[in-house]
């Protein structure tokens, strides 16, 4: 169900918490996977919105440490994916946060099987330790919906997001089990977040941009009825997409138009370089570290 808003808020921080990289002389630490936390502003309330948790716990709390936030201070947190890279250690995460009931927003199929082939067989999903019942367990209270879910006035989820192009996929060959027959995943649980500043347009954080990032750009501006982008930061996933989706997505963005551009994680460096090459001091490479303040 897709219903417009036309809410907004006052002001917007995001912080990279965890990245595939760092920034230069950093004393962060980097791994594969993501983990953002939103501090959305509106009307004098502050909100602290943690999206994804990466895949290192450890690394994400030292990192936190660091950075002088307090896990106490985490209101809700959003899963874009199923993925381990995403999830892994999120029932330590709630524990550290020592709350009850905190929201954590995902698709209803998040928990399902999902895996690869290659090298060899795999599950990628949900690991163990982080079920809907270690979760609970933990002082999370589960929002499973396949709609878009507001978190406050002007911070919602894009819900699934509806593939319109032709060019865009899921990036990477993934499996499930349905009604006990092996098939291709479409990863439909892929979700990001929307928040519509006041005076600015829209900013949208990705996790992997399974549903692809010109469909997630497309459905958030739909959802918003707002036709401008003021920016994108997150994952694109296009690390081992061909060159001509590769440019036919930049041109596609470029389309668009965004104020600012921070891909990193799983959006790869021939993405990353043909996207420069475009967006020129529009564009940075997402690091570890990283403050952006809108």
């Amino acid at each position: 169900m897709k219903k417009k808003t036309k809410d907004t808020l006052d002001k917007l921080t995001i912080t990279i918490i965890a990245e595939d990289s760092v920034m230069y002389e950093s004393p962060y630490l980097g791994q594969h996977g993501i983990s953002l936390l939103l501090a959305a502003e509106r009307k004098g309330l502050i909100q602290n919105i943690l999206v994804d948790v990466g895949q290192n716990p450890e690394a994400l709390l030292g990192n936190m440490e660091k950075m002088q936030i307090s896990p106490a201070s985490i209101d809700m947190i959003v899963l874009t994916h199923c993925h381990y890279d995403h999830t892994q250690g999120l029932a330590r995460i709630l524990k550290e946060i020592g709350k009850r009931a905190v929201p954590v927003i995902a698709h209803p199929d998040i928990f399902r099987l999902n895996f690869v082939t290659e090298p060899s067989l795999r599950h990628v999903g949900v690991m163990d330790g982080d079920k809907r019942e270690d979760i609970e367990e933990a002082g999370g209270l589960l929002y499973l919906t396949k709609d878009s879910m507001k978190a406050m006035p002007g911070l919602i989820t894009t819900g699934e997001v509806e593939r319109v192009t032709d060019f865009e996929e899921v990036g990477m060959s993934l499996f499930t089990i349905e009604n006990g027959h092996y098939t291709k995943d479409a990863m439909l649980d892929d979700i990001s977040v929307i928040a519509n500043i006041e005076d600015k347009g829209i900013v949208i954080v990705t996790g992997c941009s399974h549903a692809g990032i010109v469909n997630i750009c497309l459905q958030s501006m739909e959802l918003t009825g707002t036709k401008k982008i003021h920016g994108i930061v997150g994952g694109f996933h296009l690390v081992e997409a061909s060159d001509s989706r590769i440019t036919e997505t930049s041109q596609e963005l470029r389309k668009l138009d965004p104020d600012w551009i921070y891909p990193g994680h799983c959006t790869g460096f021939k993405a990353q370089a043909e996207l420069y090459r475009i967006f020129k001091e529009r564009f940075s490479p997402l690091q570890t570290g990283m403050v952006i303040e809108v």
